[in-house]
């Protein structure tokens, strides 16, 4: 199934609202609010990011980092590291 990529980018601008409320929001070092929204977000970016390729044959230059894949040697990760701008435009 072929996502409309306009309903996709609401998705994702809406994730991306969500994400930031979360983070205004936040209760604590470990809220699971901004965890969960964290998750929402890089799923409504993947969406997005899919019905372009599929759509028009276009991508976004940002990759979603899988955090298991990113985590530095003492386990701590850094969220300004999990999205990453592709250096070849």
């Amino acid at each position: 199934m072929t996502v409309d990529p306009r309903a996709a980018l609401d998705r994702f601008i809406a994730a991306l609202e969500a994400h930031y409320n979360a983070v205004l929001t936040r209760r604590g070092e470990d809220d699971p609010a901004v965890d969960d929204s964290y998750d929402v977000l890089a799923d409504a970016f993947d969406v997005y990011d899919e019905s372009l390729s599929t759509v028009y044959g276009e991508a976004t230059p940002f990759v979603v980092v899988d955090d298991e894949d990113d985590a530095d040697e003492d386990g701590d990760d850094d969220d300004l590291e999990d999205l990453e701008v592709d250096e070849e435009l």
